[in-house]
């Protein structure tokens, strides 16, 4: 039998969507809602993921990823650039698959986009500090970010319970990889923030506020949490509520830009960064109004702090005047306007 290279690539590489069970994840989600959810968001994953591995031309890709129910098709452009990434790394010459597809059809999931080129960089235990240097100098960071959550939802009781990290990591790349990581949490645990608030307190101090960062992009994009969820960790993320709120505010940037809002995102935005979604995907592009070129710090960075200082104006109102204050020595707008 002779098996075209797509369907080639497909038999070698594949993942059985058995994978993406929590039950198969070794998991905790007594709730039915939020585990048909979570599955659900697996399996489209993998949908996409499969897609990219087949087909063969561009085109095709982003027909049967424009397929995809709108709420869930980030997932699957997530997924589709996990494979490009990794038939990139296997075949380093000839034409590259992942670059035109982030410029053309993947552009509006560009943040999807390049946190799935990161499951790549963990599924084939590259070394993410030298891969950066393919991405984009901005976003380039989600890639890491992407092969935390990789790790953190395939190897959970070495990086989650044992709260491991890859000792090949420096530098900034092991925030980026908690907050990759911290996504992860939502699907650990379940969408269950009681379990979440547990097991982040269970962390050394000094990773919270990337860990909390992620879940709060990962609740508000993926859903699964209702109201009660929702303000259990707004309540008990304490000091780290901006973190939470930039998260959020993240995870509305990406859906807006792709034209795929959804009510959860809405829902979340106004709890965790209290305003609209909207609102919360504006601030994000606020803040990267005369962003610094990389130094002692990522651009990247930087960006996500000054979002989680807008977001403190509204969850944290006391802290107007010390933002401000902050904002005026950087030379930079006093504060966001969607925030006031």
């Amino acid at each position: 039998m002779i098996y075209s290279a797509g369907r080639l690539r497909k038999l070698i590489f594949g993942i059985s969507p058995d994978e993406a069970s929590i039950r198969r994840r070794g998991f905790r989600c007594p709730d039915e809602r939020a585990r048909l959810r979570l599955e659900g968001i697996g399996v489209t994953f993998l949908k996409g993921y499969h897609v990219a591995l087949e087909a063969g031309d561009d085109d095709t890709l982003a027909r049967r990823l424009e397929a995809v129910e709108a709420e869930l098709r980030g997932f699957a452009f997530e997924g589709a650039a996990m494979g490009l990434a990794l038939i990139d790394f296997l075949k380093p010459w000839g034409r590259r698959r992942l670059k035109p597809f982030v410029e053309g059809a993947g552009a509006a999931h560009v943040y999807m986009v390049c946190v799935g080129a990161g499951w790549a960089l963990a599924r084939l235990r590259r070394d993410p500090a030298r891969a950066l240097k393919s991405f984009d100098p901005l976003l380039g960071w989600l890639a890491v970010d992407g092969y935390g959550f990789h790790e953190g939802y395939f190897k959970w009781p070495a990086c989650v319970a044992r709260q491991q990290r890859p000792r090949r990591l420096r530098g900034y790349a092991r925030r980026a990889f908690d907050q990759g990581l911290g996504r992860s949490l939502w699907f650990v645990e379940g969408a269950d923030a009681g379990r979440v608030v547990g097991t982040i307190a269970a962390f050394a101090r000094d990773r919270h506020s990337d860990l909390w960062s992620g879940v709060g992009l990962a609740c508000a994009y993926a859903g699964g949490a209702g109201q009660d969820g929702l303000e259990h960790l707004r309540e008990r993320s304490g000091r780290f509520a901006p973190q939470l709120a930039q998260g959020a505010a993240f995870a509305a940037k990406a859906r807006r830009r792709a034209g795929n809002m959804t009510a959860h995102t809405e829902a979340a935005c106004r709890v965790l960064c209290g305003m609209s979604a909207d609102a919360a995907a504006e601030a994000t592009d606020e803040a990267l109004r005369l962003l610094p070129s990389d130094g002692g710090e990522p651009a990247y960075e930087v960006w996500r702090r000054r979002i989680a200082e807008g977001m403190s104006l509204a969850v944290h109102p006391s802290t107007r005047h010390r933002a401000r204050a902050e904002a005026a020595a950087e030379g930079r707008p006093a504060s966001l306007r969607c925030a006031l």
